[in-house]
C-alpha cells in the first residue's frame, strides 16, 4: 500500500527516509563531478593505452555493481564484448563472496572491479588471479580498504570509490543510495574513454553531473506530484504489478536496472523486457489475473485504507526518437487492448525543448498531466522529437541515460518512502 499523502509532504518524506536514499538520488550529479576528479587524480586521464582489450570483465556484489556491468556492456556496444563475472558463495556476505576469471582471460583483456565495500576476500584473491594471468585489472573501492591495497599491490589501477561526508559512518545508506552507481561508473565511463571503448570525455562528464542535477531539481521532494515525473510514476505504479518495457540498447539496463530497485528498496515485484520481444514475453500477464486494472479514477483513490487487487502496468522506457523504426505504438495496443494502462518515459530533448513525461492513456503517453518542459497536452513528447535522421552523440546518449536512471531511481524511493513497509 502506498500512502499518498506523503509524497506531497516534503517534512514526512524526510522524517521516514532514515538511510538517506532521496539524499543520495539528489547527489547524484555531485557524485559524479567527484567521481571524475577521483579518476584524474587517480592518473586515468593521462593513461595512453597501447590499444583496446580484446574483452572486458566486470565484476562486484550489489545491485550498484550489476548496474555498472550492465550499463558497461550497453555502452561498449561492439566495441568490445563485456562479461560479468557473477559471484559463487554460501551466503549475501562479504566474506562469502567468490569470483572466478573464466579459462580464455589473459593479457589481452581487462578486469574491472566495483564495490562500495571493499573487503571482500574474495575480490582480492580475483585481483591476484588477474595478475598472475596476466589481465590488466582497474577497480573503484573506498579509499584504504583491504582490496584497494590488494589491487595496488598487483600493480593494478585503483580510483578510490566517490562518497559523501555523511555516508563515511553509515553503511547502510551507502549501500542503498542510488548515488553508489554513479560512484562506481563514472571513473569506469572516463577510463573506457581513454581506451576508446566509449566517448566520455571531461566536459562530458560534466554533462552529465548537470543533467542530474536539472533532474534532481524537477523530482525532488519539494515538487509536488503534478509536475513531478518521478512521484507521477510512483503513484501510477501503487498497487500494480509493473512491467518494464524498454526500447534502444541504452534503455534496455536502465529498465532492468528499475525492475531491480523496485523489489530491493520498495519491496515491489517487477518484470523487465526489450521491445519488441517484450510483447510476446508479457502476453500472458495482460491477458491473465492481471489484466484489467485500468481505472481513471485510481489516481485519486485512497489506498491507504482501502484494499486493492494487483493489476498490471506497463512503464515503457525510450531513448530512442520516434521516427525511426519504434515498437512504441504495437506497445501502446497490446496494453489498450487488454485495459491495461501505461506510462511512459524518454529523455528530455534539449535542443527540441521537449520533456520527460508519463502519462495514463494506453493511446496517448501525453495525456496525463504536464510536466515542466513537456509539450503541449494530448501530444506524446516522442511524437515532437528528433525525426529521421537526426544524429545523436555519445555525449547526448549519455545525458539521456543519466536522465532515465535518475526520474525511476527517484520513483523507486518514493514508492520506497511512502509504502507501509517503511512507514510503520
Amino acid at each position: 500500500m502506498l500512502d499518498e499523502t506523503l509524497l506531497d509532504d516534503p517534512d514526512a518524506l524526510a522524517r521516514v527516509d532514515r538511510r538517506g536514499l532521496l539524499r543520495g538520488a539528489a547527489e547524484a550529479g555531485a557524485r559524479v563531478r567527484t567521481a571524475a576528479r577521483h579518476a584524474a587524480e587517480a592518473g586515468v586521464t593521462e593513461l595512453n593505452p597501447e590499444g583496446r582489450p580484446r574483452s572486458i570483465m566486470v565484476a562486484g556484489p550489489g545491485t550498484a555493481s550489476a548496474g555498472v556491468a550492465d550499463l558497461v556492456a550497453a555502452l561498449a556496444g561492439a566495441s568490445a564484448p563485456v562479461a560479468r563475472l557473477h559471484s559463487t558463495g554460501v551466503a549475501a556476505a562479504a566474506g562469502a563472496y567468490r569470483w572466478t576469471l573464466p579459462g580464455w582471460a589473459g593479457s589481452v583483456d581487462l578486469l574491472l572491479i566495483t564495490t562500495t565495500d571493499g573487503s571482500e576476500p574474495g575480490l582480492a584473491l580475483l585481483a591476484e588471479q588477474a595478475y598472475r594471468r596476466g589481465v590488466t585489472v582497474a577497480a573503484v573501492a573506498p579509499e584504504r580498504s583491504p582490496l584497494a591495497e590488494a589491487v595496488t599491490g598487483t600493480h593494478g589501477l585503483v580510483v578510490p570509490m566517490a562518497v559523501a561526508p555523511h555516508e563515511l559512518t553509515d553503511e547502510e545508506a551507502q549501500e542503498a543510495s542510488p548515488a553508489a552507481l554513479w560512484a562506481l561508473l563514472t571513473p569506469l565511463l572516463a577510463l573506457l574513454d581513454r581506451v576508446g571503448l566509449v566517448s566520455a570525455p571531461a566536459d562530458a562528464l560534466q554533462r552529465i553531473a548537470d543533467r542530474l542535477d536539472r533532474t534532481a531539481e524537477r523530482c525532488g521532494p519539494a515538487v509536488a506530484t503534478y509536475g513531478n515525473p518521478a512521484k507521477t510514476l510512483a503513484a501510477e505504479l501503487a498497487d500494480t504489478l509493473p512491467l518494464v518495457w524498454t526500447e534502444g540498447a541504452l534503455a534496455a539496463p536502465v529498465g532492468r536496472r528499475f525492475a531491480t530497485v523496485l523489489a530491493e528498496l520498495a519491496g515491489r515485484p517487477a518484470f523487465a523486457a526489450e521491445l519488441p520481444e517484450a510483447l510476446a514475453a508479457h502476453r500472458v500477464l495482460l491477458a491473465g489475473d492481471f489484466a484489467g486494472g485500468a481505472d481513471p479514477d485510481d489516481f485519486f483513490r485512497d489506498r491507504v485504507d482501502e484494499a486493492q487487487a494487483l493489476h498490471a502496468r506497463v512503464v515503457l522506457l525510450r531513448d530512442r526518437p520516434a521516427g525511426g523504426l519504434t515498437a512504441a505504438p504495437a506497445a501502446r495496443e497490446l496494453a489498450l487492448s487488454h485495459d491495461t494502462t501505461i506510462s511512459e518515459l524518454e529523455p528530455e530533448d534539449t535542443t527540441a525543448g521537449n520533456g520527460t513525461s508519463t502519462g495514463d492513456d494506453p493511446t496517448a503517453p501525453g495525456t496525463g498531466p504536464a510536466a515542466p518542459g513537456n509539450g503541449p497536452a494530448g501530444e506524446s513528447p516522442a511524437a515532437s522529437g528528433p525525426g529521421p535522421g537526426t544524429v545523436r552523440d555519445g555525449a547526448s546518449d549519455l545525458e539521456g541515460l543519466a536522465e532515465l536512471l535518475a526520474i525511476t531511481d527517484f520513483a523507486a524511493v518514493y514508492l520506497a518512502l511512502t509504502s507501509r513497509l517503511h512507514t510503520t
